[in-house]
């Protein structure tokens, strides 16, 4: 039975991938992480992003994954939050990370592998003046305790303030170990079979492809095999050289595919291809049934959020039958659909969308106050989404978290960006929005006023942002208004910014 991992076509054998961690299990505990603590994770795509994630599970911490695109000082607003006792990252990333920026905890790091330096372009770059990880790991004995409960990932979102705040898995010892329920997910949601490989290139840091990569290894008797990027063409080539049977892929991914020239398209032979799963981003129906025709119904659909788990699943078949559905709510869960009143809504009529997945387990956030009240009926909890159910229970989503923009799989929060935009001393008053985008599912637009007798455009604002907030995160168009609409109450109008584009 083949079970190893791979990391851009290299091959690291499951006995030295467990070993490792083990080791690196024994570097974390002796820098004093231990139950419940938290180990901060600035890392691209690579396998030891694997290795790091199962030490944590033998020290029983948490591992806090950070996005590697993120400004420092965002970096360490989260850290500090997550009170992290040390900080593991790629050298490159690592470097930028000087005292000045006031993380005052240990950090470790590994020498970015040259798949990621060929991928993204990057210098040579040194490891002197840096603590060595893999020098530390190679010197460890493996940590003799068993596998401690699996607290699992530490994720950050931002709230509607703009605002990370941590979504903190609560441990409850009379429910199972939460990692033989991603070992049960690799069967029931991923649909592994001993022998597969599980394909990921989306960023590790996200919560999706990272747990849906944890399944893999849960497993045990399934590979995985990450790639330091999305390359539209290498993906087809990486499935005929390696039998890729299962991929994690998002529209963008999809379309990305779907542009290649024919003579591209038919180059590879992808018949070991059987399973698909995307989430975040809804798929435009064009692109799904392109997707189809090209490659056959193997393609699932999950709704999910980071608060609460993966959802739903809906197939290729049920998809073109419910068209715009998410799916139906995975086994054992259940979901309600309520009005502000907190009353049940009947079929077909949308309201909030209550979830309950008790096989994820129950969540607070790390700063925030009281009880979460209205986010919560029972053991169902909410993320404010708003969707209906139609008579066979498949859900339907209507809308989103008030205001979020979701772009190649992110989240952003014009609030966010609002706060620091304003600060520009030729803008009066911003707005800030997303409009559909064939690639990236949504683009950043900012639409501004400006103080009498100036102008800016794109160039200007994305100068004035830059390092101050993540780049993507920085409007992609700019559209300057002589009067932004405003409702009754003086607050700007955003749907009738965007409807605007809808119309166009």
């Amino acid at each position: 039975m083949r079970n190893d991992l791979y990391y851009e076509g290299q091959k690291l054998e499951r006995g030295q991938f467990l070993h490792r961690a083990k080791c690196l299990a024994t570097v974390l505990k002796d820098h004093g992480v231990g139950e419940d603590d938290s180990v901060a994770v600035l890392l691209r795509n690579d396998v030891f992003y694997m290795e790091v994630i199962e030490a944590c599970r033998h020290v029983g911490a948490r591992f806090v994954t950070l996005n590697w695109h993120g400004a420092a000082s965002g970096i360490v607003e989260i850290v500090k939050d997550a009170k992290a006792k040390i900080l593991i990252g790629h050298s490159d990333l690592t470097a930028k990370l000087t005292p000045d920026v006031g993380l005052m905890i240990p950090i470790l790091a590994v020498p970015t592998p040259s798949e990621i330096m060929t991928a993204y372009k990057l210098e040579s770059l040194s490891l002197e003046g840096q603590t060595n990880l893999n020098e530390l790991i190679d010197l460890a004995s493996p940590i003799e305790t068993d596998a401690l409960r699996f607290r699992g990932m530490l994720a950050y979102t931002s709230g509607s303030t703009g605002r990370p705040k941590g979504i903190r898995r609560e441990v409850d010892l009379a429910k199972p170990d939460p990692y033989q329920v991603y070992k049960g997910l690799a069967a029931a949601l991923l649909q592994l079979t001993p022998g597969d490989r599980f394909y990921t290139s989306a960023p590790l840091y996200h919560s999706a492809p990272n747990a849906l990569s944890t399944m893999s290894i849960a497993s045990g008797y399934a590979e995985l095999y990450i790639a330091a990027k999305f390359d539209a063409e290498g993906f087809l080539r990486d499935i005929e050289r390696f039998g890729i049977t299962h991929c994690y892929i998002v529209p963008t991914m999809m379309v990305r595919l779907l542009k290649l020239p024919e003579e591209i398209r038919n180059k590879y032979d992808t018949s070991t291809w059987r399973f698909s799963i995307s989430t975040g981003s809804a798929w435009p129906q064009d692109v799904k049934r392109a997707m189809i025709d090209w490659f056959g119904p193997i393609f699932y659909e999950s709704y999910g959020a980071s608060e609460i788990g993966f959802i739903t699943l809906i197939s290729s078949a049920e998809a073109l039958e419910k068209p715009g559905s998410v799916g139906k709510v995975l086994e054992g869960g259940s979901i309600k659909i309520l009005d502000d009143d907190m009353n049940e809504l009947p079929v077909g009529e949308p309201g909030a969308i209550y979830i309950d997945l008790p096989q994820f387990g129950d969540f607070t956030y790390s700063n925030t106050e009281g009880d979460l009240k209205g986010q919560r009926k029972g053991a169902h909890a909410t993320v404010g989404d708003i969707g209906y159910l139609d008579e066979d229970d498949y859900l339907y989503i209507s809308d989103r978290k008030k205001d979020m923009i979701i772009s190649g799989g992110a989240n952003i929060f014009p609030a966010e960006i609002e706060a620091i935009l304003i600060d520009m001393p030729e803008i009066f008053d911003c707005a800030i929005f997303g409009v559909p985008h064939e690639e990236f599912g949504e683009m950043v637009v900012a639409a501004v006023q400006t103080v009498p007798g100036e102008n800016v455009d794109l160039a200007d604002v994305q100068a004035f942002l830059d390092g101050r907030i993540d780049r993507f995160k920085c409007p992609r168009q700019v559209d300057v208004h002589a009067q932004l609409p405003r409702e009754d109450s003086g607050k700007i109008f955003k749907q009738r910014l965007r409807d605007s584009y809808r119309k166009g």
